[in-house]
């Protein structure tokens, strides 16, 4: 394989976000938004996509090895269909799309969402849980341009899946599952479609695995410290800073 050249601090970034990749992809997703802009440093907006998407691939092996019993298949099946249609959406106009436009849209939007799941779970008059076909429709259309333009759906995911009100280890089983399953159909697209995964980038990939793995070890020591109830104030707090990154 062609073996990339690279300066040490460009390897040094790129190890570093795989080791936030492994921690997002066993619960601590938060940092989910964290690795998108240095990556996107390291190599540049449209490259740093071609190399992340098979890093976020491995890391999902890992999210769903360990949680692969607890995911609820039933929002699986309602999100899939139209997070492809996100995708397709994203193919069609993303590569139109300036990244700061981009950055900046999914920033403000991730924040009402985030501002609005607070005040839904401080109300005196809660509601039951969202059932309408159209707040799945929403989320998964969202989630497949997000993570088709710019691997960006972690937030969107994560606020789904929280106003679903599903346990812990549901939440970050059902996360694993959906995000194998996505990124798998992605890799194809950003290959003839985008053309920025070759030989050159999954060889960098393939030096990440260990970093990876080291992530996902320390995220499940996190994430098992946290407790039941304090897990969707944690992922709310970090979804509301990672969001609030884009809009720097």
């Amino acid at each position: 394989m062609e073996f990339p050249v690279l300066a040490w601090w460009q390897w040094g970034l790129t190890e570093l976000s795989a080791v936030f990749v492994g921690m997002a992809k066993t619960g601590v997703s938060g940092l989910g938004l964290l690795f998108v802009p240095i990556m996107a440093f390291v190599y540049g907006a449209r490259v740093s996509t071609g190399v992340l998407l098979p890093m976020l691939s491995l890391g999902d092996l890992f999210g769903v090895a360990y949680y692969r019993r607890h995911a609820d298949t039933k929002h699986l099946f309602r999100l899939i269909p139209w997070t492809l249609f996100g995708l397709a959406l994203g193919i069609a106009i993303g590569a139109s799309l300036p990244d700061q436009l981009f950055k900046k849209l999914m920033g403000g939007l991730v924040l009402v969402l985030v501002i609005l799941m607070f005040w839904q779970e401080n109300r005196k008059d809660q509601e039951s849980v969202p059932t309408g076909w159209w707040f799945h429709a929403l989320a998964g259309i969202v989630a497949g341009f997000a993570t088709m333009v710019g691997n960006a759906a972690g937030p969107v995911m994560s606020l789904y899946l929280i106003s679903m009100r599903l346990p812990k280890n549901v939440f970050i089983g059902t996360s694993a599952w959906f995000f194998l399953i996505i990124n798998a159909v992605k890799i194809p697209l950003q290959v003839f479609f985008w053309k920025n995964i070759s030989l050159s980038t999954l060889t960098i990939d393939l030096l990440t695995l260990p970093f990876i793995a080291l992530g996902a070890f320390v995220g499940l020591m996190v994430v098992g410290k946290i407790p039941e109830k304090w897990f969707k104030p944690f992922i709310l707090i970090t979804t509301a800073l990672s969001a609030a990154a884009l809009l720097l």
